[in-house]
This record gives C-alpha cells, structure tokens and sequence, in this order.
C-alpha cells in the first residue's frame, strides 16, 4: 500500500512541475527581450499590451500589435507614448500583462 501511494505522490509531483515548467517557458517566449530599433509608422499600429519587468520578462516594453506581429519598444521613447496617446483616444486598448 505505502508503494501505490509513493508511486502516486511521485506522479502528481512530475505532472505538476511538467506543467509549471510549460507555462513557464511559455510566457518567457512572449516576453520582449529586447526593444526594436527604429519608429513605427501610426497607420501599422492595430493596437498594443503593457509588458511590466519581472522575473521571467526583463524589461518593461509597449508592445505594439501590427498586421505582421508585434513589436516590442522602449516606453521610455517620446514617439512610443505619444503613439499609446493616440491609441487610447481612438480606440479601445487591448492589455495584456506578462
């Protein structure tokens, strides 16, 4: 009886750290990791997410969501908020916290 029980407790602990080590790995690859270089033109912009500095993402960014994906800048850039300005006064905002 002591066997089942240690096989089971064994089973839950892999299953569990099985899937916080697939949501984990998850949100790192949605993280920004760096910022784009260069300014987005106003017409690509659909919309945006607020990404916050933790653990597993290492920066704060805006990331803007184009046709063509997302990019990831500097909200520290003058353009960058002046954009998210633009943004809020037009449009709802899609937010995303990472």
């Amino acid at each position: 009886k002591d066997m089942v029980s240690v096989k089971v407790v064994v089973m839950v602990i892999a299953l569990l750290t099985i899937c916080l080590t697939a949501n984990t790995s998850a949100a790192y690859r949605l993280c920004c990791r760096r910022y784009m270089t260069g300014r987005l033109p106003g017409s690509a912009i659909m919309g945006y997410s607020v990404q916050t500095d933790t653990e597993m993402c290492p920066i704060s960014a805006i990331i803007f969501h184009t046709k063509k994906g997302k990019a990831c800048a500097n909200p520290a850039l003058k353009w960058v908020m002046d954009a998210v300005d633009r943004i809020r006064a037009t449009k709802c905002k899609t937010t995303h916290f990472y």
